[in-house]
């Protein structure tokens, strides 16, 4: 086990070199760079003085060397300054790091208990009521989009009712739990809605070919009882190709939900990352992307953790 982890973390520590590189060559080819921007906004800013400040932040260097230079300074604990916001750029991602992982923890939690119940119910009698009516749920999560639904979510909730806040991470000068679950309630629901249908196809499919195995039928030719069966026996077997489907989204769900931080004005990890790629902020979006990254790596070692769990015939080497 032990030996499987270093080697993953071996893995995952060389995905990130290669991702750095290659993110970094990407906004390095992109039209542009922030002191054009700056030239933009400065008319009366001279040649001589452009000349200047390329140099004094290494832009007129060589692609590789800018490079070697950022690497050298990102391994020493330095990621650099967010030149929009003109502070370390930890001390904008932490915030959106933080802002991101509760939106990201409680979506995903909710949508993974709703599809596991959902899954099961609807696999146990295929084709009944219940399974026509979590199958029109399911495909109405899949088919709407996300933005559609937020605007819906605004309307009802909090235009109408009158129940809950449409956007904003908290009221000014109240800082409360309360008031932030209050802020988080909306967006919250609009991805749980989304991803709860794709979840729980996942699990009725991989539920109606674990009940037909023969593991199953011997169980229940043993006497083992209906719930056993299902919870014990037939869950834990179909919930292993449902792991990977769950650990991909939970890392796309880190720094994808942009629609749903830009309707509810969330500044998590999407919308921070998006800002900075449209206002050529290099180091802020380098360092967001490769946590980004990171998260997905984490999440699929997570994922191969989970199937030495679910199923001891697995052996992770």
């Amino acid at each position: 086990m032990l030996a499987f982890v270093a080697r993953r973390v071996a893995q995952a520590a060389l995905v990130l070199l290669i991702m750095s590189f290659v993110i970094h060559g990407l906004m390095g080819l992109m039209p542009g760079d922030p002191l054009d921007i700056m030239m933009g906004s400065a008319p009366g800013m001279t040649p001589e003085v452009m000349a200047q400040l390329r140099a004094l932040y290494g832009l007129d260097q060589p692609l590789l060397l800018r490079y070697w230079r950022w690497l050298a300074a990102a391994l020493s604990g330095d990621l650099g300054y967010s030149r929009t916001h003109a502070v370390p750029v930890l001390q904008v991602l932490l915030p959106a790091l933080w802002q991101t992982a509760k939106l990201m923890l409680a979506s995903f939690a909710i949508s993974v208990i709703l599809a596991l119940v959902l899954g099961v119910v609807s696999a146990l009698r295929p084709g009944g009521i219940a399974d026509s009516l979590i199958g029109l749920f399911a495909f109405a999560g899949i088919s709407v989009p996300v933005f559609w639904l937020a605007l819906i979510l605004i309307l009802v909730f909090a235009v109408e009712l009158r129940w809950l806040p449409a956007s904003g991470m908290g009221t000014v000068g109240d800082h409360g739990v309360l008031d932030q679950i209050r802020h988080l309630a909306l967006p919250v629901l609009t991805l749980v809605l989304y991803n709860t249908g794709a979840f729980t196809r996942y699990v009725r499919a991989a539920m109606i070919e674990t009940l037909h195995m023969d593991f199953v039928r011997t169980a229940r030719a043993k006497g083992a009882g209906p719930a056993r069966v299902v919870l014990v026996h037939a869950l834990r077997n179909a919930l292993i190709p449902v792991v990977t489907v769950m650990a991909l989204s939970f890392g796309t769900l880190f720094s994808g939900a942009l629609v749903t931080e830009t309707m509810f004005a969330q500044m998590g990890m999407g919308k921070t990352i998006y800002d900075a790629i449209l206002s050529n902020d290099y180091n802020l979006a380098l360092t967001g992307l490769l946590f980004a990254t990171l998260v997905t790596l984490l999440a699929n070692l997570a994922a191969d953790l989970a199937y030495g769990w679910l199923d001891p015939r697995v052996t992770l080497r």
